[in-house]
């Protein structure tokens, strides 16, 4: 493990069995036939456990939005060029984008992050400027980053979770914007699941058969390139990744150690959820998965994280829009959970 990353493996908090325990009790309890609210039910029993409450609640909600580019886009593995993840930085930080707006609508609080775009903006209004380069390396000729870059975006999500949680933060949602980022996700993926690239290859921004073909074959070049059978996981991430992910594999590692639950994103996210589980089992416990992305791999991720997402909209454009999507869900289920009447309190015969 390099130097000033051994709190990765620090243990992650124990769920609460008794309060989930209580709060399973207390759903069979409510004025309903049992399980008849669904997963609806599951939702408020998961977070109890994590939040050690009868009553839990998602809010405050926090996002993590962070913005980088990506050296194997030059490969053409995207429809759109390069100075698009400069343009929608700038869209994000207005408020013109669709988290931008899901964000205020469900009254999150979002942090945005330049954690390494191709052309240094400058500052930007509402946009933290935490640089590690100017982009990532081109994986399909060079590792993604150094280990130095590597060690700074792990513990720069650390460092924003803490920050999250001195704010009082109860839920957590990473979010990632940057053009050609399915692409180093999907060779993770690859990496780490042992399955081709032709399998979990998808459209991303929208390219047709050919280009899905044609983005396959650099990611097998990329993992022909970097896997070998010694690599670990963090020498995956390293070689394969992006400042994005290293930055919520961190966020995730950390809030599963302070006892924060996670809502994972999309594909992109889902590829940092899984080596943050690779990295630190006990992560996988503090996870909550918002949605089925209709990018072809998600299934397979979510299969090796033995996930079940909560919705299946055809979502596939990231930015922590399918957390965002769900949380008035949570709400609803946490306010039905702690509202509803028992049998008893209601003077209802039980089954």
């Amino acid at each position: 493990m390099p130097t000033g990353l051994t709190w990765i493996q620090d243990p992650c908090l124990p769920l609460d069995a008794m309060a989930a325990d209580t709060a399973r009790r207390r759903q069979d309890q409510l004025t309903k036939p049992r399980g008849s609210l669904g997963r609806l039910e599951e939702m408020a029993i998961q977070l109890a456990g994590m939040q050690g409450t009868v009553t839990p609640s998602p809010d405050p909600v926090h996002i993590l939005q962070f913005v980088s580019d990506h050296g194997v886009a030059a490969e053409g593995v995207s429809l759109f060029p390069r100075e698009v993840t400069l343009q929608m930085l700038h869209n994000i930080a207005r408020g013109g984008a669709a988290v931008s707006v899901m964000a205020e609508a469900i009254g999150a609080r979002m942090e945005i992050f330049d954690l390494g775009i191709l052309t240094d903006p400058g500052p930007i209004e509402g946009v933290q400027s935490e640089r590690l380069g100017a982009g990532t390396g081109n994986i399909a000729r060079e590792p993604a980053m150094s280990e130095g870059q590597l060690i700074a975006a792990l513990n720069l999500g650390r460092a924003a979770v803490e920050r999250a949680l001195a704010n009082g933060a109860k839920l957590l949602i990473c979010g990632e914007m940057g053009i050609g980022n399915t692409t180093p996700a999907t060779a993770l993926a690859c990496a780490l699941l042992g399955l081709e690239p032709a399998v979990l290859t998808g459209p991303g921004t929208g390219l047709d058969s050919d280009g899905v073909s044609r983005k396959a074959q650099v990611i097998a070049t990329a993992l022909a390139l970097h896997v070998t059978p010694e690599r670990t996981p963090l020498d995956l991430l390293a070689r394969l990744g992006g400042f994005d992910i290293a930055a919520s594999t961190g966020a995730f590692i950390t809030a599963a150690q302070r006892g924060m639950p996670i809502l994972v994103d999309g594909f992109i996210i889902s590829s940092a959820a899984l080596l943050a589980t690779r990295l630190n089992p006990g992560v996988r416990d503090w996870m909550l998965f918002a949605h089925s992305s209709a990018e072809p791999g998600h299934r397979r991720m979510m299969e090796a994280l033995d996930a079940a997402p909560y919705l299946d909209l055809g979502m596939r454009l990231g930015e922590a829009t399918g957390g965002a999507t769900l949380v008035p869900l949570l709400r609803l289920a946490c306010t039905v959970h702690q509202k509803m009447a028992t049998f008893t309190e209601a003077g209802v015969s039980e089954a």
